[in-house]
């Protein structure tokens, strides 16, 4: 007997209703009756990797895959690896649409544009493309490998390296094989990549290069369940049984009979665990986020369809970590739903080389973390500092009219500003040429708060960033912005299909954000506690983050609940609204973190913008921008340790003038990466970096005991 859940949908034993019309949005239609005519391909594998190899053979969806798309579930949330879940269905609308897994999105884009153009990878200096059809029959061979290893039902393989296209092959073959996809950052230590490896009971883990395979090597004997190691670029240092390159890895299973790998795809159902994101793990060990297909595939069309993406013309850059959520959902899963084109950034992307692939590649939208954007606003600052001065007016003109422009755009008015015309063809056009973004329609920024001032920045070169928000255990997005819809300071509105609301909201409407929709996640595994603490009994997933909605219903962020600081008086202070202020009024400041919980008084942590080196390090050297404010002030320092070793009385003053009240330090390095005081994705660990300056806080508080509230706020 069919049962209504507890929101209005109509599920028996977790089979899904029969598919509603709005399925999919493409040509083709999701129903039994015209998916079980895909018919098998036939041909040679062209790709370097692989060569000469028979094609494997696609699987047919028949009615009974569809019928039996899911796995009864009575609960929407689960922390063991071989549970389903219910899903946050409804009885019509987008929450309505039938669950597919991650094999079924694929094998539909194959079979619309299987010849298009995939992924797209430089070798030797020469872009190597693979079709839709060869990455398919790579992902394939992938998971028949996987199996031949020994690869188990719901047991992980851990991917750890940066982005290419043997990186997405292994992550979908491990699916097609039953298996949990886990990304694991680069930049982790040998005792972290044992945790996460450890925690997914991973059977397989595949490595980059030799630096990589040694992490994995050095905590072997800590990983019981581990039977293999594959190492995807370069030649192997040594050799063992256990060890492969790409190439012997992917003619490991040959041998497989398609029918063996056939029977595994036709048994995995959408509201079942595919992949783990973990959590940078800043307050403790990382959380495995576990994903479903449906968490997958139905979030690729709830997140593509506002954003306007066309199918089989959008072109992206892989380059930020795929073991995040965000670069997930925009380099592989939004374009296997939508037949989109992702190009792999060079490995030093971060580090310099990604502008070159920029205007190289000329993507169709772009994802950037705030401080790849800030950081292009200062080579930008920098190279006008450059210009002529009939050049810098010129620019300076054209940025009033652009920054008019965008906002008379955002507010929906018709009125294009006088010179306008004239500004887009001197500036604005030749800006977006030199950046690679010419045709560019989606210009995004999310993962960590942006400032006003570099959004506006952008604005007045007609290049409006789009803010997103969500997190790992919402699948990426949840709110999204688009150019017919969004606001400055704003993350956007809430996806189609999904809720957003606001718990406990103070006098001004601010309250814990909390999410609801197909996208939010199944549970942390192995971690009840942890999920409980995440999800409520009716399945809203809290956010931590405090925000507020505008009369539009755009959303707002304006704190992390978490970071809040509580002073020894009990007031409660958001820090990064103090800490973006501080940079807007003291432009020569890259990194600031306020510090006070607890404590008598507030403190800042501050760095000086400098030049990095070729690794990404920051070097002592003062960035160009800080060189010009330093001359602008009479400063012939050109060092940030110089600044710090005089004290630099006109530098000093500009900084305590922005805060009166606050005593503040600046420290002799930026913040990075590769330091620990920045996540992957750029974003401040507070506890880490409390940690590693501990002393320098004391200090600060040791003299206010000495001298008195304020009385030396420089250091």
């Amino acid at each position: 007997m069919d049962k209504p859940t507890e929101n209005g949908s109509l599920v028996e034993n977790g089979i899904c209703p029969a598919p509603s019309p709005e399925t999919h949005p493409s040509n083709t239609i999701l129903t039994p009756a015209n998916l079980s005519h895909l018919s098998s391909m036939a041909g040679k594998r062209g790709c370097p990797c692989c060569p000469n190899t028979e094609e494997p053979k696609a699987v047919p969806l028949t009615s009974t895959s569809l019928a039996t798309t899911l796995a009864p579930a009575e609960q929407l949330w689960t922390t063991s690896r071989d549970k389903a879940v219910r899903l946050r269905m409804e009885g019509s609308g987008p929450a309505s649409e039938t669950p597919i897994t991650i094999h079924q999105l694929f094998l539909e884009t194959v079979e619309n544009y299987g010849d298009h153009p995939a992924l797209v990878s430089k070798k030797d200096g020469q872009w190597v493309t693979l079709t839709y059809r060869q990455y398919y029959e790579q992902c394939r061979a992938a998971a028949k490998s996987f199996l031949k290893l020994g690869l188990e039902r719901y047991h992980g393989v851990g991917i750890l390296g940066f982005n290419t296209a043997e990186w997405l092959i292994a992550d979908i073959g491990c699916i097609f094989a039953g298996g949990l996809a886990a990304g694991i950052y680069t930049t982790n230590s040998p005792e972290a990549c044992q945790y996460v490896a450890a925690n997914c009971e991973a059977n397989v883990v595949v490595v980059e290069d030799k630096k990589q395979l040694d992490k994995i090597l050095q905590v072997k004997d800590q990983l019981p369940h581990l039977k293999a190691i594959v190492q995807y670029k370069g030649d192997l240092h040594q050799r063992a049984p256990f060890l492969y390159t790409w190439d012997e890895f992917m003619k490991l299973g040959e041998d497989v009979p398609n029918e063996q790998l056939n029977a595994v795809i036709d048994s995995l159902r959408a509201n079942e665990c595919c992949t783990l994101i973990y959590t940078s793990g800043t307050t403790g060990n990382p959380k495995g986020v576990m994903l479903s297909h449906d968490n997958i595939t139905w979030t690729t069309q709830a997140a593509g369809m506002p954003a306007g993406l066309d199918y089989a013309e959008e072109v992206v850059i892989s380059y930020l970590p795929l073991s995040h959520a965000a670069a997930q959902m925009n380099d592989l899963w939004l374009c296997m739903r939508y037949a989109g084109t992702t190009y792999f950034a060079e490995p030093d992307a971060l580090k310099g080389s990604l502008g070159a692939t920029m205007k190289e590649v000329r993507p169709t939208s772009f994802l950037g973390v705030p401080r790849v954007w800030e950081k292009i606003q200062e080579k930008m600052r920098a190279a006008g500092a450059k210009a002529s001065p009939m050049k810098r007016r010129v620019a300076d003109w054209a940025k009033s009219i652009g920054l008019q422009y965008s906002y008379s755009a955002m507010n929906g008015e018709n009125s294009v500003p006088w010179g306008f015309t004239l500004a887009n063809t001197l500036v604005f056009k030749k800006v977006r040429a030199a950046l690679g973004l010419d045709r560019c329609k989606l210009l995004f920024t999310g993962a960590a708060p942006i400032t006003k001032e570099s959004l506006e920045y952008f604005m007045s070169l007609n290049i409006p960033l789009m803010e997103l928000y969500g997190m790992s255990e919402s699948s990426g997005p949840h709110t999204i912005s688009v150019p017919t819809a969004f606001r400055v300071a704003s993350c956007g509105k809430v996806m189609r299909g999904c809720k957003t609301k606001l718990e406990n909201p103070d006098k001004d409407g601010n309250g814990e954000i909390c999410f609801w929709g197909r996208n939010v996640f199944m549970g942390y595994l192995n971690m009840p506690d942890k999920t409980t603490e995440a999800l409520d009994e009716d399945g809203w997933l809290h956010s931590g983050d405090l925000g507020k909605h505008d009369q539009y219903e755009f959303l707002y962020i304006t704190g992390r609940i978490k970071e809040l600081i509580i002073t020894a008086g009990g007031e409660n202070i958001p820090p990064v609204l103090i800490e973006d202020a501080l940079k807007a009024e003291a432009p020569i400041v890259s990194n600031a973190m306020l510090i006070g919980d607890k404590l008598k008084f507030l403190s800042m942590l501050l760095t000086l913008k400098c030049i990095t080196d070729d690794n990404g390090e920051p070097t002592d050297d003062l960035s160009q921008e800080a060189l010009d404010i330093c001359r602008q002030n009479n400063v012939t320092a050109t060092k940030v340790s110089e600044i710090i070793a005089n004290k630099e009385p006109a530098i000093y003053q500009s900084i305590q003038e922005a805060f009166e009240r606050i005593n503040w330090v600046i420290l002799e390095r930026d913040f990075s990466i590769s330091g620990g005081e920045l996540g992957p994705t750029m974003k401040l660990r507070r506890p880490i970096v409390v940690k590693m300056y501990q002393e320098k806080i004391d200090e600060m508080y040791a003299e206010y005991v000495a001298n008195g509230p304020f009385a030396e706020k420089r250091h």
